[in-house]
């Protein structure tokens, strides 16, 4: 079969490598849909240690069971499934807490075990037999309920958010994870919901979502007046920076009210990870900063039920769905801004 396999920096080859072969307890995937995500990008653009290659990457995706060794499973062959991806120790602390994100010993798909740009996955024995296979049960497309995944990371940070109707929510980035972020607090419930991003070809495309408006960030820092003026001179009582930028934490400090919560949802740079921060902020208006990694199996299914409830417009997100062979066209048309979620069928 062709997959995307990553060798290095800036180094993804579509190659053809063996199909899978099950052993015991493990279950064979036929992938319909993989969404490509911002870490996919990061991986190529910057590497990632994390990963040994030869690695088959791709790790937001939905398939169907064409083969199980587990005759004790959840799901059957023929079920079309969406992935908790995260196979966690299931006894240290963090576990037993119920936060498999955090767990000690934990292991990912696509990082530690071959992903999804390919036209099979091999889904581990662990994994299977923690039930972290989700059965599609409507109608909804495999290329939307491969939003599953980035859209439990970003559920993730919104249970302790506590959004709800007095809040006015400001998110800094308008990627795809902005975008959920977005339309999660509308659906909390949000008074109002603006997005901020550096992008105007990015900000235009979120018209597409109820959101309040979109606010274009300035080197000037006038983006910064804007958010005063929206919120009367107060301040956003939510404040999520949902990109990569050490610049966009500071912002995200300068625009939030008294009072406010703070999420710093997108990690920096491991070669670069600090930011130069306004921390009398934190004291003087009394501000809540969290951050939140990853995604823990109430959080997927939490998104995964969203999805097929109808009511997340999965269907505004994906604006591109391309072949295997044009995984490098994916990552240029996310960094222009032309794509907002780019989806391979590793099928076409």
């Amino acid at each position: 079969m062709k997959a995307a396999i990553y060798h290095g920096k800036e180094d993804i080859r579509v190659e053809n490598i063996a199909d899978p072969v099950l052993t015991d307890g493990e279950i064979l995937l036929e992938i319909e849909a993989c969404s490509v995500c911002g870490t996919d990008l990061r991986t190529y653009r910057n590497g990632d240690k994390k990963i040994a290659p030869p690695r088959v990457l791709g790790h937001e995706f939905c398939g169907r069971v064409i083969e199980s060794r587990n005759p004790d499973a959840n799901v059957q062959k023929g079920d079309r499934v969406v992935m908790y991806i995260v196979l966690s120790c299931g006894e240290c602390k963090y576990c037993r807490a119920g936060r498999e994100n955090l767990c000690i010993s934990r292991t990912t798909m696509s990082y530690h075990y071959d992903g999804a740009f390919a036209p099979y996955v091999k889904v581990p024995a662990r994994a299977v037999q923690r039930n972290s296979l989700f059965k599609v049960t409507t109608d909804q497309s495999s290329q939307q309920m491969s939003l599953a995944e980035p859209l439990g990371c970003v559920t993730n940070a919104h249970t302790h958010l506590g959004i709800g109707l007095q809040d006015r929510v400001a998110v800094i980035g308008a990627g795809p994870i902005g975008a959920m972020h977005a339309v999660l607090a509308r659906l909390q419930g949000a008074q109002s919901v603006h997005l901020i991003d550096i992008n105007q070809k990015r900000l235009d495309m979120m018209t597409r979502f109820d959101i309040d408006g979109t606010i274009l960030s300035e080197k000037d820092g006038a983006h910064l007046e804007k958010s005063l003026e929206l919120t009367n001179g107060e301040g956003f009582d939510v404040v999520i920076v949902a990109v990569s930028s050490a610049f966009a934490q500071a912002d995200a400090l300068e625009i939030a009210g008294k009072g406010a919560r703070v999420e710093f949802f997108g990690g920096l740079p491991k070669s670069n990870p600090t930011a130069v921060l306004n921390t009398n902020h934190l004291h003087y208006k009394e501000l809540m900063l969290s951050g939140s990694y990853s995604e823990k199996i109430s959080d997927f299914r939490t998104a995964y039920q969203l999805i097929q409830s109808g009511r997340f417009p999965a269907d505004k997100f994906i604006t591109h769905e391309l072949p295997l062979e044009r995984i490098h066209d994916s990552f240029l048309m996310m960094e222009s801004g032309e794509a907002l979620k780019v989806c391979i069928n590793p099928q076409l």
